[in-house]
C-alpha cells in the first residue's frame, strides 16, 4: 500500500497536468470539460486532506498548527474561485480571471505543502502511520466520486485546528 504523502503528490501531478491541459483547450467544450473534471479534483483533494491527513499532522508534525492554518487557508481560496467560476460563463474574461486565482492558490498551497508539510510529516510520523493513511485517502476519495458527498465548505482554521488537535 501507497505512503499518504505519495498520494498527495500524485494529485498534485494530476492537478498540474489538468491546469496544462486547460492551457491546450481551444474550444469552450474543451474548456467545460477539462474545468469540470478539475473543479471537482481541487475540490475532493483539499476535503480529503482535510479529513484524513491534516488531522494526523496536528498530532506529529512539528510546525503542524502553522502548516495546517495555511492549508485550510489555502482550500478556502481554492474553493471560492472554483466557486467563482460557476458564476459566469465558461471562456469569459470573469471566468478565466477565476481559474486563474485558482491556479495561482492552488500552485502557492501545493509548493508551501510540498516543501514544507510533507516533509514534516515523512520526518515526525511512522511508516506504518503513512501506509495506514495512504489506505484511508484511497478509501475516502473511493467513498466521495466525483465528490459527492464530501464536505467542501470552507473550514475556520482555528476551529478546523482545535478540533482536530
Amino acid at each position: 500500500m501507497r505512503d499518504v504523502t505519495d498520494l498527495i503528490m500524485d494529485d498534485h501531478t494530476e492537478l498540474r497536468r489538468q491546469f496544462a491541459d486547460l492551457d491546450d483547450a481551444t474550444t469552450e467544450e474543451q474548456l467545460a470539460n477539462i474545468w469540470a473534471s478539475l473543479s471537482v479534483l481541487l475540490d475532493l483533494h483539499a476535503a480529503t486532506e482535510e479529513a484524513v491527513f491534516y488531522p494526523h499532522l496536528l498530532k506529529h508534525g512539528t510546525d503542524a498548527e502553522e502548516e495546517t492554518d495555511d492549508a485550510i487557508r489555502d482550500h478556502n481560496k481554492i474553493r471560492d474561485a472554483v466557486t467563482a467560476t460557476g458564476q459566469v460563463p465558461v471562456g469569459s474574461d470573469q471566468w478565466w480571471a477565476a481559474v486563474r486565482k485558482a491556479r495561482e492558490e492552488n500552485d502557492e498551497h501545493m509548493a508551501e505543502e510540498e516543501n514544507e508539510a510533507l516533509p514534516d510529516f515523512r520526518r515526525t510520523a511512522p511508516d506504518e502511520l503513512r501506509t495506514e493513511l495512504g489506505t484511508r485517502f484511497l478509501a475516502f476519495k473511493a467513498a466521495h466520486p466525483g465528490g459527492q458527498g464530501a464536505d467542501t465548505s470552507d473550514k475556520d482554521p482555528d476551529t478546523y485546528i482545535a478540533d482536530n488537535r
